[in-house]
C-alpha cells in the first residue's frame, strides 16, 4: 500500500478489508468528500461473520460511494467453497442487506468488468456489489482452477511457464 497510489490498505485478516473499506466510505460522507472506495473480497472470505456485519452497516447507511467486488471462482484453501461452507447464494445475500448487485458472467472479460464498474458509478442511495464469476489463476495453463495454488508461490521453472503464458495473454488482450 505505499508503493501504489490510490491503494490505503493492502492486507489484514479475512474480512477486515470490507470493514476498512466501509470505514473509509463513512468517513467521505461525514467529510462531504467526493471519493469512492472499492474493496476485494474473495468468495471464501465472505463467509467471516465480520464481512457480513459490515455489509449491512454499509447497506443502512446507503453508502453509494462504496464498491464491494466479490471474486466467486469457487475455490478456497480447503477446496471448493461449496464443499466447505457454502455461501450461495452471493447475490441475493447482498441484495437482502440493501446493496446494488450487478452480476459479471466472466468476471475474466475487461469489457464485462468495465460496464459493471460504470453501473456502480451510477448507483445512486445504496452500496453496489459486484459479483464476477471467474476461473482461479486464470492465463497460467496449470494454475487455472487449481485449489492448490491458493497459497504457494511457483518455483523458478514455474514462474518461467507462468510468465510465458501471461505475457501471451496480455499480448492477445492488446489487440482488442
Amino acid at each position: 500500500m505505499k508503493h501504489i497510489p490510490g491503494v490505503d490498505m493492502s492486507s489484514g485478516s479475512l474480512g477486515q478489508g470490507i470493514s476498512a473499506a466501509v470505514g473509509m466510505a463513512l468517513s467521505a460522507k461525514m467529510d462531504g468528500a467526493d471519493y469512492r472506495v472499492y474493496t476485494l473480497l474473495g468468495d471464501g472470505e465472505i463467509q467471516e461473520g465480520q464481512v457480513w456485519e459490515a455489509t449491512m452497516f454499509a447497506g443502512h447507511r446507503k453508502l453509494d460511494n462504496l464498491v464491494v467486488i466479490v471474486d466467486n471462482n469457487g475455490l478456497q484453501i480447503d477446496g471448493k467453497i461449496e464443499d466447505v461452507c457454502s455461501p450461495y447464494p452471493i447475490d441475493a445475500k447482498f441484495a437482502a442487506f440493501n446493496f446494488h448487485v450487478i452480476n459479471v458472467s466472466n468476471g475474466n472479460d475487461f469489457m464485462q468488468l468495465d460496464a459493471a464498474f460504470k453501473e456502480a458509478k451510477e448507483t445512486k442511495g445504496q452500496p453496489s456489489a459486484i459479483i464476477m464469476k471467474t476461473v482461479k489463476g486464470k492465463g497460467v495453463s496449470y494454475m487455472e482452477n487449481n485449489v492448490g495454488w491458493h497459497g504457494k508461490a511457483p518455483n523458478d521453472e514455474e514462474y518461467a511457464i507462468a510468465m510465458k503464458e501471461l505475457k501471451k495473454a496480455g499480448e492477445a488482450l492488446c489487440q482488442i
